[in-house]
C-alpha cells in the first residue's frame, strides 16, 4: 500500500483519479508498504512481516503528469505510478528497498526462506529442497 500523510492511496478508478494521486505526492516523500508472509508446507510453521520503504517525488507540473497520465501505466498501480517503468521519471529518491516498492521486497523473503532452512539461491530450481 501507498501511504502519504496518513492516507492510503489504493489503485486509481481512471485518469482523473490517477491525476489527483500524483497531484499529492508531487514533491512530497511517501511510504510504500508491503506485507509478506512465508508458510513452510510441511510443518505449517507460518512468519509474516511487512517491509517500509520511503519514495520522494519530484515536484511534478501539470504537463508531466499529464504525460504521464496518458501512457497508461498509473491506471493498475497502488499510489498511481510504477517505480519500475516511466513512473521511475518521477522520482527523486528512495530509502530502503527498491524491489519493495515494486511489490515483493525480495531481500526480506530471502531472509524469512533461510529462517525455515531454504536456499533462496536455488529457489525455482529443479531439485530444489532445504538447506
Amino acid at each position: 500500500m501507498v501511504v502519504v500523510g496518513g492516507q492510503v492511496l489504493g489503485k486509481p478508478s481512471g485518469p482523473e483519479e490517477a491525476r489527483a494521486m500524483l497531484r499529492l505526492l508531487s514533491g512530497r516523500e511517501h511510504q510504500v508498504i508491503t506485507g509478506i508472509a512465508v508458510v513452510d508446507a510441511a510443518s505449517g510453521r507460518c512468519r509474516s512481516d511487512a517491509v517500509a520503504t520511503g519514495v520522494l517525488f519530484a515536484p511534478l507540473d501539470e504537463r508531466v503528469i499529464d504525460r504521464y497520465v496518458a501512457t497508461g501505466e498509473p491506471l493498475d498501480k497502488a499510489g498511481g505510478y510504477a517505480i519500475q517503468g516511466f513512473g521511475a521519471l518521477l522520482i527523486e529518491g528512495i530509502d530502503g528497498c527498491y524491489y519493495n516498492v515494486v511489490g515483493l521486497p525480495l531481500r526480506r523473503l530471502a531472509e524469512l526462506l533461510w529462517e525455515f532452512g531454504y536456499d533462496a539461491f536455488v529457489m525455482g530450481n529443479p531439485g530444489c529442497s532445504p538447506a
